[in-house]
């Protein structure tokens, strides 16, 4: 009996240490995502997604293509974000510093949301253009799509960018009440 009073100890305080360390992974960058949010005027909710589907809050993540950090972040829009912040000697490198990329991905986001003002939501266009670039949207954002991102969803042709985004809508939605605390 006293064996088995051991292992299910043993047990608890595993699952325990588990559900700290998930929960602090998940909730350690939320001070730099609202700080990031509320800078370039959007949810903080939706930011936190990005970075749960780009990197799983993994601060070292690296892409294939060079993307670096949270948001994984490629040069070119690093340089953009830093090129409009006026921050002269900025290194790409840098995006692996948790706040600077939350701050470049933040704003490079809140970017291709302005692109897309026009549609019924501009968050299904903007996460398209993120993850497969503008020139796919461009193919996929033709009649009923060009406005009406129900339409833009169907018919995307990159199975793999509509579940990324679907992803994300998911994860947003589960964010929202984390942040909309009063």
């Amino acid at each position: 009996m006293k064996r088995w009073r051991r292992i299910i100890l043993v047990l608890a305080l595993g699952i325990i240490a588990y559900w700290w360390w998930d929960h602090w992974r998940e909730h350690r960058f939320d001070k730099v995502i609202v700080t990031a949010a509320q800078r370039y005027h959007l949810e903080p909710a939706l930011v936190k997604a990005v970075i749960w589907q780009e990197s799983r809050f993994n601060p070292d993540a690296r892409g294939g293509a060079g993307e670096l950090g949270l948001m994984q972040i490629r040069e070119t829009a690093a340089m953009e974000w830093a090129e409009s912040e006026h921050i002269a000697g900025f290194e790409h490198a840098a995006c692996l510093n948790p706040a600077t990329n939350t701050l470049a991905g933040t704003w490079y986001l809140k970017k291709v949301l302005k692109r897309y003002a026009q549609t019924d939501n501009p968050i299904p266009y903007a996460l398209a253009d993120y993850n497969a670039g503008r020139g796919n949207v461009l193919k996929w954002k033709v009649g009923a799509a060009s406005t009406n991102s129900a339409a833009f969803l169907e018919g995307m042709q990159f199975p793999g960018t509509r579940a990324y985004i679907q992803a994300i809508m998911e994860r947003y939605e589960y964010y929202k009440p984390f942040f909309n605390k009063s």
